[in-house]
């Protein structure tokens, strides 16, 4: 049986001015994969994700999710079709403990005063489910690992049950255990019937966990592959030959 996309974009550009940073970008994520676009700086993969995620407006081309078509989306019409998204700062408050940033803007109420069991129950309950282990949810974040981060913007962006989890970068700066940790909490999700879509620079840790990978340069998707059926240097030989064939008008 034919995989499903849950979400494809088609020829999506978007200019700031005279700077083209998405010039036509073409891709779909699988219903349960986990889809990983990677670049350099530049390459224009967090202006896609800021699209997708209803955080900008397109110039031009259609995001479909589930079968249906938008020409833009709006952060609600975003978060309303399923999607959530984890961007690369987090957007944690660091003086605001787990419990306080899972709810941030959010917050349980009883009557006029917050329900401080209730969301600290609601916490518990999604950071296990995700397996972040946190020995004391009510210590500020900013004492937190990066990991440990990680898994608290998650579980916010999950408070509300989604079907397409979207993240930028989500293992800058970690060391090589905090990203294996990340990843394989990542992995667990796939598992539990999330589909992601991830974005990174680093080539050879997406082909670990990722299923399809699209590979972006200059705002324009210079090649994609099934990692099953490739491999790094395989995928960066493919580019080096599309940036040839560019380069020669063909």
């Amino acid at each position: 049986m034919a995989e499903e996309n849950i979400l494809s974009v088609q020829d999506i550009r978007k200019s700031f001015r005279h700077v083209q940073a998405l010039r036509g970008v073409s891709l779909a994520a699988r219903q349960v994969k986990i889809t990983a676009i990677v670049g350099d700086n530049g390459s224009g993969k967090s202006t896609l994700i800021k699209i997708i995620s209803g955080n900008l407006r397109p110039d031009a081309g259609q995001i479909c999710i589930e079968g249906r078509a938008y020409s833009s989306l709006t952060i609600r019409q975003a978060m309303d079709c399923g999607l959530r998204t984890v961007y690369q700062d987090l957007s944690l408050d660091n003086f605001k403990n787990s419990i306080e940033n899972i709810f941030l803007g959010a917050e349980i109420t009883k009557g006029p005063f917050l329900d401080r069991q209730a969301m600290e129950e609601q916490a518990r309950q999604l950071l296990a489910e995700i397996r972040v282990d946190i020995p004391d949810i009510h210590e500020p974040v900013r004492n937190l690992s990066g990991g440990q981060r990680q898994g608290v913007a998650i579980a916010r962006a999950l408070r509300r049950p989604g079907k397409l989890l979207l993240l930028d970068e989500p293992t800058a700066a970690m060391g090589i255990q905090e990203s294996h940790s990340t990843i394989q909490m990542l992995e667990r999700l796939r598992e539990k019937g999330m589909t992601l879509l991830i974005v990174s620079h680093n080539l050879h840790q997406v082909f670990d966990m990722a299923d399809y990978i699209y590979v972006l340069r200059a705002g324009q998707c210079m090649g994609s592959v099934a990692t099953k059926d490739s491999s790094p240097e395989a995928l960066q030989a493919m580019i080096l030959q599309a940036e040839n064939r560019k380069e020669a008008g063909l």
